[in-house]
């Protein structure tokens, strides 16, 4: 912030008019956007699988080689305000899609309580149930779908 009185920039600023430090301070954390999705071609819809992105560190739910993920993972999302297509493959709570959708963060979020651990001690963050990708082979993907999209 930059007074007393201001409000803080994910209030005051779009997501378009964030600087690249800004952007970066909405991640809560949680590692839900590296799971691996899966989109079935009959009916277009996506599932969101516990398996996460080889790259993804399940443990502090960070990515292990942040600046070259998309060289290394195709798949990768990109988060973008060019591709707001994207916003809709994030949990509710993502402060991304929150302010895509012009709704506020949560209270618990990193930027509000102060706690960058927040989204583990919300039960938000996948550490306790997800599995990397290195040891699930891609035909058993299908069943480890746990929500629709």
């Amino acid at each position: 912030m930059n007074g007393e009185d201001s409000e803080p920039f994910w209030v005051s600023k779009s997501l378009e008019q964030l600087n690249h430090q800004e952007w970066e301070s909405l991640c809560d954390g949680c590692g839900q956007c590296c799971l691996v999705k899966l989109t079935d071609d009959d009916t277009e819809k996506v599932y969101s699988t516990n398996v996460a992105c080889k790259l993804l560190d399940i443990e502090s739910c960070r990515c292990q080689d942040y600046e070259h993920r998309a060289e290394k993972v195709s798949a990768c999302l990109l988060l973008s305000v060019d591709k707001p297509e994207l916003f809709k493959l994030l949990p509710e709570t993502c402060a991304y899609r929150c302010l895509y959708e012009h709704r506020s963060i949560p209270v618990w979020h990193p930027l509000i309580s102060k706690d960058r651990r927040a989204a583990h001690t919300n039960g938000l963050s996948i550490r306790d149930y997800a599995v990397s990708e290195e040891f699930i082979h891609p035909e058993q993907l299908e069943d480890h779908v746990i929500s629709e999209i």
